[in-house]
């Protein structure tokens, strides 16, 4: 799968609506609001909800042709069999692990996950799906947790905050050998940098707010099928779905109980906003990957700071896999003050860089781990996940390298 490692070629995101066919001629696809849909005869309306119509829509809650021309963009750049966009990436998880799985059935997971993920756990915890944990940068690790009703692996190319990368490839062979569907989070890395297709995941999941969208002004999430997992062996795909082409039988379930069931629908609007985002991805992502890099190796250097988290210094632990499978860092890195005292005030002297929630923006966001996003995880989780109580988050935004570095510098002098 050579091919899955190189980067997708900016003319073809650029140019993907008005290859599809745009009404008069448009240049992008039109924002299409309209709920309901119509047609001329009942035997196209009956194939509609039979999915024997192809590119057709029932009611807006299952898709509109904005989101259509989205999901068709993010497949090419997954390189992947088809998507369903959500209104966020946090539905598009849900409907993963909700719509897929069973009580009784096990999951293993990175012990490194976005801290809404590791809520989300909690959650299926609760309706009887059992979730370990594990260093998934090991793949021995991974194996020893398996369990016969083992259904599924869940891994994120790399852990927001501490930058953690999982042995990738070494999990999907394993994956592919057990019969067991491998779901990568590529929303720190996105298509631009990785394609989990190249390692045998099954599914791909994507936070559209942050890297694909980038601007941050719109949420978004998705679910792309790469064709890597045979359907027609997973116990959990109801008799109903069956009966089209095994291929899309994921697909077919998540979208009618992820969008249908529980109206985790992406709207129109927001999914205008992030095809526009896309189209510059490749330019924005090589830009916040070299400030980040720039960054992390002017902070490594500086007496202040205790540790920077970032893969692609020589000194992170998974260096080696993520120079390995990553075409570079992305724009997220984490770094530790020596005193942690000192840190609240070397924050506020910032100022570039943003005090903020949420990253993925196209301004520099900082914000301390411990005491806000990870607070409520409690100090025993927070230990477990190596989250030091000074540990601060930097998404890297489009500013210069030099201008950013004169402002990190300032503040923690």
């Amino acid at each position: 799968m050579a091919d899955d490692k190189r980067p997708p070629p900016v003319s073809a995101t650029l140019h993907s609506d008005r290859r599809g066919g745009v009404e008069h001629g448009a240049i992008h696809k039109p924002i299409h609001t309209s709920v309901q849909y119509g047609y001329e005869r009942t035997e196209d309306l009956i194939g509609v909800f039979q999915g024997t119509l192809k590119n057709s829509f029932s009611y807006a809650r299952q898709g509109t042709p904005t989101t259509a021309a989205l999901e068709a963009k993010l497949t090419q750049l997954e390189q992947g069999l088809g998507s369903i966009c959500f209104s966020s990436g946090m539905a598009a998880l849900s409907a993963v692990f909700l719509t897929l799985l069973r009580a009784g059935d096990h999951v293993v997971s990175s012990h490194f996950v976005f801290g809404n993920t590791n809520s989300l756990f909690g959650t299926l915890a609760g309706l009887g799906v059992a979730v370990d944990k594990v260093d998934a940068g090991s793949v021995d690790r991974v194996r020893d947790a398996l369990r016969p009703k083992t259904r599924m692996v869940f891994v994120e190319t790399i852990a927001n905050p501490g930058t953690q990368v999982p042995d990738l490839e070494a999990i999907g062979a394993l994956c592919r050998e057990r019969g067991l569907l491998y779901v990568v989070d590529n929303t720190i890395t996105s298509p631009a940098l990785f394609r989990p297709r190249s390692v045998g995941a099954g599914l791909v999941v994507n936070s559209l707010t942050k890297t694909i969208a980038g601007h941050g002004a719109a949420l978004g999430g998705a679910v792309t099928d790469t064709g890597a997992f045979d359907w027609g062996a997973y116990p959990n795909i109801a008799a109903s779905y069956r009966g089209l082409d095994p291929r899309q039988w994921g697909l077919q379930q998540i979208r009618k109980k992820g969008l249908r069931d529980m109206g985790g629908t992406l709207a129109p609007e927001q999914a205008h906003r992030i095809s526009l985002g896309a189209e510059t991805l490749a330019l924005r992502v090589a830009q916040t990957s070299a400030t980040a890099l720039a960054l992390a190796r002017f902070l490594e250097a500086h007496a202040a700071v205790a540790r920077v988290h970032y893969p692609m210094l020589a000194s992170h632990p998974q260096h080696a896999l993520a120079t390995k499978h990553f075409q570079a860092g992305s724009w997220l890195l984490a770094f530790e003050l020596r005193d942690s005292s000192r840190m609240p005030a070397a924050l506020d002297r910032l100022q570039l860089a943003i005090k903020a929630t949420g990253l993925g923006d196209n301004r520099t966001l900082v914000i301390p781990v411990a005491p806000t996003i990870y607070w409520e995880a409690g100090p025993v989780v927070r230990a477990e996940m190596g989250i030091a109580d000074g540990l601060v988050r930097v998404s890297v935004g489009l500013e210069g390298a030099d201008e950013l570095i004169a402002d990190f510098g300032q503040a923690i002098a």
